[in-house]
């Protein structure tokens, strides 16, 4: 889990995203038809592994919970309230899977936020979504983002593996909605069983990745967004 201080600065950095968002109305409109296209870019990206049921669930927590258009407003609000219960209650494992999380929601919002400053009037489209990502820049920014998936992805991997920690996820559930926490603590139930379910994540890990990077490298290149998806790698362990 990052120290509290580096929490805290995150924290505040998305509370003043969210209040650039909502000053204007046009900008916060425009970030929804953003959101939303990337949100349908997304699902064709995944629709193979979407369909099967090894992958399934995994796809519906990187695209609800991780990186897709909702406002996670909630889980942020229970995480600034209960880090120091949390750091009692709950392995240091799933506390990188949360401070990943944020950090990931904050970079992703920064550089949305960018985005619509660049994109043309209009629809949103391949073409016009490109040339506003390259208009953008900040290549490394980007980058980030999908390291921060697939750390997300690893840890949450490493979590499965050890039959004690589903047990402290099933005990803190009950305080954990007591206590005011139940957003928080749904979103590392929705990850854990969505992990446990495929029994090995790196496939799916590796396949976010290469997707991903393939995404970013073709408009870096000056092209418009891929479509489609590639071949999931093959396992790279028993």
């Amino acid at each position: 889990m990052k120290p509290p201080a580096q929490l805290d600065a995150l924290l505040a950095r998305k509370r003043l995203l969210g209040s650039q968002a909502g000053a204007s109305a046009a900008t916060a409109t425009r970030l929804r038809e953003l959101r939303a296209w990337q949100a349908a870019r997304l699902a064709r990206t995944y629709a193979d592994l979407r369909r099967e049921p090894r992958y399934a669930l995994a796809v519906e927590f990187f695209l609800s919970d991780l990186y897709g258009p909702q406002d996670f407003t909630g889980r942020d609000r229970d995480l600034a309230r209960a880090w120091r219960y949390l750091r009692r209650a709950l392995p240091a494992a799933a506390l990188d899977v949360l401070g990943r999380a944020i950090e990931l929601e904050v970079l992703t919002a920064e550089l949305d936020q960018a985005m619509v400053a660049a994109l043309e009037t209009g629809a949103v489209t391949s073409t016009t979504y490109a040339a506003a990502y390259r208009a953008v820049g900040r290549r490394a920014a980007r980058a980030r983002q999908i390291e921060l998936i697939a750390a997300i992805g690893a840890d949450l991997e490493r979590i499965v593996r050890h039959a004690w920690i589903a047990m402290a996820l099933r005990v803190a559930h009950a305080p954990a909605h007591a206590a005011g926490f139940g957003v928080l603590q749904d979103f590392l139930e929705r990850g854990f069983a969505a992990f446990r379910r495929m029994r090995g994540a790196g496939r799916f890990v590796q396949a976010i990745r290469e997707r991903e990077a393939r995404v970013m490298n073709a408009i870096y290149a000056g092209g418009d967004v891929p479509s489609g998806t590639s071949v999931i790698p093959a396992e790279t362990a028993p």
